[in-house]
């Protein structure tokens, strides 16, 4: 997967199609994330001595290829490639602007 914690991405499928946010956790051996005000479910919680209960609202993890990230130049959703810097390292770039991701 080459999604990071920390990066913003717009969804291309599902019931939040459009929306855009960023990514605030992966489950990488499930092959999804969890964005940012996207996927919205209703949680029903019960309350115990210290806290109370209640219906909660919680975003619900997406599959991963339902989601592009951001071109930093665009603003648009692209595919990710990946190029050697001038030190060797492995760097993560937009398909569509050649822009490094940071």
């Amino acid at each position: 997967m080459n999604l990071k914690v920390g990066d913003k991405v717009v969804v291309i499928a599902g019931s939040s199609k459009g929306k855009e946010g960023k990514i605030i956790k992966t489950l990488k051996k499930e092959n999804k994330v969890i964005v940012e005000g996207c996927n919205i479910i209703k949680k029903h919680k019960k309350g115990n001595g210290n806290e109370t209960g209640g219906i909660l609202e919680v975003e619900a993890p997406i599959h991963a290829s339902n989601v592009m990230i951001l071109d930093p130049k665009t603003k648009k959703g692209t595919r990710i490639g990946h190029e050697n810097d001038k030190n060797n390292k492995k760097i993560r770039i937009a398909k569509k602007s050649s822009e490094k991701i940071d």
